[in-house]
């Protein structure tokens, strides 16, 4: 079984089909399928209503995620998630209040399969896909399956510093991520910035010459440090009137690798412009033991170990 977050399996036609009546939900609940549907309501004590097209179901507070029960997860768990789509399994049914056939479900259940068989199973320099659910100055939090949480802080994003996490996703983007570590409590740790390239492979789209596009990141007194991808940036000079967060033109003085350097004079800044979320990633699977960020005939030397 595949394990993605929540949101990749609601148009899928197993899980249409499953959705069709009673008798192919009764089908899900031997199989032990794990379906998507919309939410659309959380009542009073804090159970979901989903819609699932043939009948409405309810996923009682206890079985909205895990660690509801014991406190270790809050119920903005499940209130957040009205009107967007919901993982679950299908337990059982019962009649509502006015007699019509309502299908019980856990939201914890298809969390607890997905922690078992697959996040379980994850080390350290694995590479996995996940959701932007919402993003804080700390950091952007991820669905790596199920609803699963995790977190990839600020400063593991890019190479490129960033104000806020904003700078560099949006909600419900779907990335990649490579998993950091692990917490005392068994949560997953993230990281981002290894997947989207070294110096040498972000330096190569640029030559000696050029005017491209970037970002200011920042100024300082010395300089001012240009985004010309997410894994790269420049150091041009002072120039009077432009402000952080502007996207600019500049023009590219030389590139020195053996000091991961690149000199540009800034052309032109300005406020319009759109952020481009569509990353290119040079890993999307399998497994790292390491990754080196700096070229090989550079003293400094920028590396995670995983």
């Amino acid at each position: 079984m595949t394990f993605l977050p929540e949101g990749c399996l609601a148009h899928s036609e197993e899980n249409q089909n499953y959705l069709r009546n009673e008798s192919s939900l009764n089908e899900a609940m031997k199989t032990k399928a794990i379906l998507e549907a919309r939410a659309v309501m959380c009542d009073s004590e804090h159970n979901l209503i989903v819609d699932l097209g043939c009948m409405f179901g309810i996923i009682r507070r206890e079985e909205g995620a895990i660690g509801i029960d014991s406190g270790k997860t809050r119920d903005i768990a499940i209130i957040s998630r009205v009107n967007k789509y919901v993982c679950f399994m299908v337990t059982g049914f019962e009649k509502d209040r006015f007699g019509k056939t309502m299908a019980v479900l856990s939201r914890r259940a298809a969390q607890q399969m997905c922690t078992e068989q697959y996040l379980a199973t994850l080390t350290c320099g694995d590479i996995l896909r996940a959701r932007v659910t919402h993003l804080e100055q700390f950091g952007c939090f991820v669905d790596i399956g199920c609803g699963i949480p995790s977190l990839i802080p600020i400063d593991s994003i890019s190479i490129s510093r960033i104000s806020h996490p904003r700078d560099r996703f949006k909600q419900g983007q779907m990335i990649y991520a490579i998993v950091k570590g692990f917490t005392e409590d068994g949560r997953i740790c993230l990281s981002h910035k290894e997947l989207l390239g070294t110096w040498e492979q972000n330096a190569e789209q640029f030559q000696s010459g050029e005017t491209v596009s970037g970002v200011i990141r920042s100024i300082e007194s010395y300089g001012v440090f240009v985004e010309l991808t997410p894994n790269l940036a420049g150091l041009a000079e002072l120039k009077e009137g432009i402000r952080s967060g502007q996207f600019a033109s500049v023009y590219i003085k030389s590139l020195i690798p053996e000091k991961m350097k690149i000199k540009l004079i800034i052309v032109d800044a300005f406020d319009e412009g759109e952020i481009d979320y569509n990353y290119h990633y040079y890993l999307k699977e399998g497994h790292l033991d390491s990754w080196r960020y700096s070229p090989d005939n550079c003293p400094k030397i920028i590396e995670t170990i995983f």
